[in-house]
């Protein structure tokens, strides 16, 4: 039981009259999110049109430049030795040949994803709901979509066997939902548990300047590539940059990068971490904030939009991804 304590008045400051003469509240002692937030303005930044028109006219000159001087090396080289010059062709031939199919490959990706678009937008149109032809036919493509999919062979021959059984529109897309999503949810959950863990460690560990917006940067790409591979197949690189820019923008637009909302602050930036080490606490927050991008990444690659299943939560995943991370120290 604790002693009473007493107190000299005299000793006490006077009271201040007015709210201008007392004195200011201080500033807590929370952990900064700089990194997150510059590496999500980075990404969310979108060059005007003479800054596109000079990339535009950058990147056809090196290609002119790097032509003429393959162009100049082959055409030299069956100058000085006629078999030299025969594999020199033949390798700008397959080099020539691996980007064809590397154009071809990344056109194929965003294709897929504008066919992800398409489909998100009639899952979420509330006349799916009501309609059972529209929602068999958003269940029918969620199904074709996936068909090539091993992991989900057993639960796309379920839900086929059982759609002429459902009558209700909404129970038929809640079951398309519960037997294909749930699975992809559980490695999309994954990945950003891993991303997280990573942004939070070098955060917290790496003291370089601006390695910690590098870091965050290079795996929120990462992530949002491997989210995308699992809900639409291969992204590509040209479909991974749209999409990083796509979450980016949609979370500076709506402010999600800023600490304070989610509980981020208080399950994160007011916790013992923060007290012991600001950085341990500025790379629990960024980790929280990179599971954030990856709650929206899964909101853009998924086909169909959360109903039947719950939508991941950021004090969860981050929970999940630091369980240990910090303990030690």
């Amino acid at each position: 039981m604790k002693k009473p304590i007493v107190i000299d008045a005299d000793d006490l400051a006077p009271a201040a009259e007015t709210v201008a003469e007392a004195a200011p509240i201080p500033e807590p002692n929370l952990p900064q999110t700089a990194a997150m937030q510059r590496a999500t303005q980075m990404a969310a930044a979108r060059p005007g049109p003479l800054m596109r028109l000079t990339l535009w006219a950058l990147g056809g000159l090196v290609a002119m430049v790097l032509s003429l001087a393959i162009w100049d090396f082959v055409t030299g080289l069956f100058a000085r030795n006629w078999l030299l010059g025969q594999v020199a062709l033949g390798l700008t031939v397959i080099c020539g040949f691996a980007l064809v199919v590397w154009i071809l490959r990344e056109a194929a990706a965003i294709i897929r994803l504008g066919r992800i678009d398409k489909l998100q937008a009639r899952a979420a149109d509330p006349l799916a709901l009501t309609e059972r032809t529209a929602a068999l036919k958003i269940s029918t493509q969620v199904l074709t979509l996936y068909a090539s999919r091993d992991d989900l062979r057993l639960p796309a021959e379920t839900l086929r066997t059982q759609q002429s059984d459902i009558l209700d529109a909404d129970a038929l897309l809640a079951q398309t939902e519960s037997a294909l999503m749930a699975p992809l949810d559980a490695q999309a959950r994954r990945e950003i548990e891993a991303a997280a863990r990573q942004v939070a460690a070098a955060t917290a560990l790496v003291p370089l300047a601006l390695a910690d917006v590098v870091v965050a940067l290079v795996s929120n790409v990462r992530m949002i590539r491997r989210i995308a591979t699992i809900y639409a197949g291969r992204s590509g690189l040209l479909g991974s940059w749209r999409l990083l820019r796509a979450v980016a923008s949609h979370l500076v637009a709506t402010g999600a990068v800023a600490v304070g909302d989610d509980m981020i602050s208080s399950v994160a930036g007011g916790g013992a971490l923060s007290k012991i080490s600001r950085r341990f606490g500025e790379g629990v927050i960024n980790g929280a904030l990179t599971a954030r991008v990856g709650i929206a990444a899964i909101e853009v690659c998924r086909p169909m939009p959360f109903r039947a299943l719950k939508k991941p939560r950021v004090t969860s995943l981050i929970k999940r991804a630091l369980t240990g991370l910090f303990s030690s120290g």
